[in-house]
């Protein structure tokens, strides 16, 4: 047998003492050493609020974010409202905007009077009925700009009130109409109606 044969088989000896070894040490998992987890680290968490259910475990509730100039007045409305949530009321806010307006422009009576108060009801019928004598064409929303919560505050008797300004542009087909305004929106939080009806309107400078 020749020397370079030799080599090539002590050298295939040793590889395959060596993959035998490895295979012995890594090659079977038998978890993680003790006290350790293999598990990735979790992101932290915003803190929670936590109440106790009446099976006796905990039921986590993450508290709403108050911020901006209606911070005070959202708080006050939480603590008696835990259900009030900024975020799911901007989002109901900007689709009562849409379904008012679209309502008031085509004259919808029916559709604008269990979601306005009694006197913004009354002054837009009563320029519902304006335009049926005269003719004129109801504007109708055409894109929303902007929404933020500028005000909010909770009455003795428990009406809450948060106000949403709003710039939309409005039209009729020919002419474009920039709007500005501000619409306060209530609810009595002792009341297990939902729902918030527009109490005031007013232009915005």
């Amino acid at each position: 047998m020749s020397s370079s044969m030799i080599e090539f088989l002590v050298l295939a000896g040793i590889a395959l003492f060596v993959g035998w070894r490895l295979f012995v040490t890594l090659g079977q998992d038998q978890g993680p050493p003790d006290g350790r987890d293999r598990s990735p680290t979790p992101a932290p968490n915003p803190t929670p609020m936590t109440t106790a259910n009446a099976g006796g475990a905990d039921v986590v509730e993450l508290r709403p974010s108050f911020t901006g100039p209606a911070a005070a007045g959202m708080e006050a409305i939480y603590e008696v409202d835990n259900s009030f949530d900024p975020r799911s009321f901007m989002q109901g806010a900007r689709a009562a905007y849409e379904m008012i307006v679209a309502a008031y422009g085509r004259g919808d009576r029916e559709t604008l009077k269990p979601l306005l108060d009694t006197d913004v009801y009354e002054a837009w019928d009563a320029a519902i009925a304006e335009r049926e004598v005269t003719g004129a064409e109801g504007l109708q929303l055409l894109r929303i700009r902007k929404t933020e919560i500028v005000d909010a505050s909770l009455a003795a008797d428990g009406m809450a009130r948060v106000t949403v300004h709003y710039e939309a542009e409005l039209g009729d087909g020919e002419t474009t109409t920039k709007a500005s305004e501000d619409w306060t929106f209530m609810r009595q939080t002792s009341s297990s109606d939902p729902n918030w009806i527009l109490d005031d309107v007013d232009t915005a400078e």
